[in-house]
């Protein structure tokens, strides 16, 4: 795992794939290679912040909000497509994504500033292919892209790091069908292996240290999975 420092703070319409290979310039990118962004270095570049000081709180943000400012709260509802939990002012919700994540992924650090927000990619996947073309553009090599983000979960504590976006690589690894070293047959055993790539550069990138990017090397993973490949379907979902 490569962190990738001298990356700037960032601002919309920012070639953030240029950055990162500049960033990474020492380490030379490979063919197999994992670039993981966080996801606020692409929030940023593709402008979605938000300037709480021309926001409106609704009556069910002022509800939830306690004793916290309601702007916040009223920009998380707009994000949410459905809030689970509450306990004022934590909000459990889901994303328009269909992600069940803390704040609807609303989140004031490493913002722009004290009345800023920065909100979730409206496509991560997306995002994550266009970075991943531009790297490959301008570096002549196949790379795969993972666009991270910190989650709570509910059984556990502490946050971890999660793929919300994925281009090049596998994001699920089925296994079923096959045979562990016993013989036994594996039914129903798939491995989220973008959250755990998302989750190991998330050691070197840190949260305060001002490392938005990091390169992990020595895997190898092609394929075409995608970030909403890692979303439980509603049906299967044993929590709601």
């Amino acid at each position: 795992m490569i962190p990738l420092r001298g990356i700037p703070e960032l601002e919309k319409g920012d070639d953030l794939a240029a950055l990162i290979v500049e960033a990474a310039r020492a380490a030379e990118l490979e063919d197999g290679d994992v670039v993981v962004v966080a996801q606020k270095a692409v929030s940023k570049v593709e402008g979605r912040v938000v300037d709480v000081s021309v926001v409106e709180p609704s009556e069910r943000a002022l509800e939830l909000a306690g004793e916290t400012d309601p702007r916040r709260l009223e920009i998380i509802l707009r994000e949410a497509r459905e809030v689970l939990r509450s306990r004022p002012p934590l909000v459990i919700a889901e994303t328009q994504h269909g992600f069940v994540c803390a704040s609807a992924g609303v989140d004031a650090s490493n913002a722009k500033g004290p009345d800023t927000l920065v909100l979730l990619p409206v496509d991560p996947d997306a995002s994550a292919a266009l970075l991943r073309e531009r790297i490959g553009a301008l570096t002549r090599t196949e790379v795969g892209v993972v666009v991270s983000d910190s989650f709570g979960r509910a059984w556990r504590l502490g946050t971890t790091d999660v793929a919300l976006g994925v281009a090049g690589i596998t994001a699920l690894l089925d296994l079923d069908g096959q045979r562990d070293s016993l013989g036994y047959e594996l039914h129903a055993t798939q491995i989220a292996v973008a959250d755990e790539i998302a989750s190991a550069a998330q050691l070197v990138m840190g949260k305060t240290d001002g490392v938005p990017a990091a390169i992990v090397r020595g895997l190898r993973l092609q394929g075409d999975g995608l970030g909403r490949d890692l979303v439980m379907p509603r049906a299967r979902d044993l929590f709601r």
